[in-house]
């Protein structure tokens, strides 16, 4: 990461300043290695394009998605209280994160808890950067190819956000191409739900088996995902398929830092 610059919200907070942005990171983000590499894409993005932001690090908890999914309403409002605290004492106005659990956790359920801010995930504040002329993006190695994006069920019909993912892909001059079932027909990768955190139940196929099945079909040469976790069970897919030499699964940010014109 020494090529990045992530400043963090305390040691802003200590000089006096406040950034514009908040980028909340995850659990995935932080700690997975997959989901890492997402991260410092859209960082990458951040720093290049100037855009004050800043990352609380280690006063970062769990968003409690998982837990309140599982079932654990008391450890969802102990990690949600834990992180309402924190950002309000810094004052966050704005948050952005690459994940639609967080995403819809810190949107549709901290404000019953007392956290109020405005939460955009990334698709959508790419798209923005876009619209507005602050992000050129071109197609580059992406020129010409079959790319199909898998929604997130929590960015897609928890959200009602289908749009800004795909416009951002149209930016690549690449060939979007959808899967018979998308957007509100779109079907879970099989993590959500806490899901990704439990044994399978018995059946004869996996669900992300079955979605990466309904990739395979429409002959890609990427698979676009906008979520940690569809990013796992989708790239798992593939490779069960053996098909991760000619099929590569890339989140919204990596195609963009891949595409950006500096």
């Amino acid at each position: 990461m020494s090529d990045y610059k992530v400043p963090v919200m305390a040691e802003l907070a200590a000089e006096g300043k406040a950034p514009e942005v908040l980028f909340w990171v995850g659990c995935a983000g932080s700690f997975d290695q997959r989901a890492q590499s997402v991260t410092m894409a859209f960082v990458k993005i951040l720093n290049n394009l100037n855009i004050d932001f800043a990352v609380l690090g280690p006063e970062e908890a769990c968003s409690g998605d998982p837990a309140r999914r599982a079932g654990n309403e008391f450890v969802f409002q102990m990690l949600a209280q834990q992180n309402i605290a924190t950002l309000n004492m810094y004052n966050v106005k704005k948050i952005v994160t690459a994940c639609p659990h967080c995403f819809n956790t810190l949107k549709n359920e901290y404000p019953e808890l007392g956290g109020n801010y405005e939460v955009v995930h990334h698709s959508t504040f790419l798209q923005q950067l876009i619209n507005d002329g602050k992000l050129k993006v071109e197609g580059g190695e992406f020129k010409g190819k079959k790319i199909t994006f898998h929604d997130s069920c929590y960015l897609g019909r928890a959200n009602d956000i289908y749009e800004a993912p795909r416009a951002i892909l149209e930016k690549l001059d690449a060939e979007l191409v959808e899967m018979k079932k998308c957007k509100t027909k779109g079907l879970c990768c099989g993590a959500g739900g806490a899901q990704m955190f439990k044994e399978d139940e018995p059946g004869n196929l996996r669900i992300n088996e079955e979605r990466t099945n309904q990739a395979l079909e429409v002959q890609p040469d990427f698979i676009a995902v906008a979520c940690p976790f569809c990013n796992t069970m989708m790239t798992d897919g593939v490779k069960g398929k053996d098909k991760q030499d000619s099929i590569k699964v890339f989140d919204l940010a990596e195609f963009v830092a891949k595409a950006n014109k500096y």
